[in-house]
């Protein structure tokens, strides 16, 4: 797993739920946006949905990272593809 240059576990996309609602809230989405991506010949999404386990906070440096580093790493510009539901929010 990735999120620009860098590589591990740690650095993955993630929606942790604490009820089968939000279970649910987060795998209709998902599969919405996987077509919407899809259709525009784009790849999988990787987010993993899961239930929540014991949550540790990111180390000081690590907070609020993309506000002291505005250029942040690649991906952030989107994809250009609208979900389907919440407005046509781009991802």
């Amino acid at each position: 797993m990735r999120q620009g240059n860098d590589v591990g576990t740690q650095y993955r996309s993630a929606i942790y739920t604490y009820s089968d609602a939000q279970k649910t809230a987060a795998f209709e989405p998902k599969a919405l946006y996987r077509k919407a991506l899809a259709a525009k010949g784009l790849g999988a999404i990787t987010t993993e949905i899961a239930p929540a386990g014991e949550f540790y906070f990111a180390e000081d440096y690590q907070q609020q990272y993309l506000a002291k580093n505005p250029a942040g790493y690649c991906g952030l510009g989107g994809t250009g593809v609208s979900c389907p539901i919440g407005g046509g929010v781009s991802a």
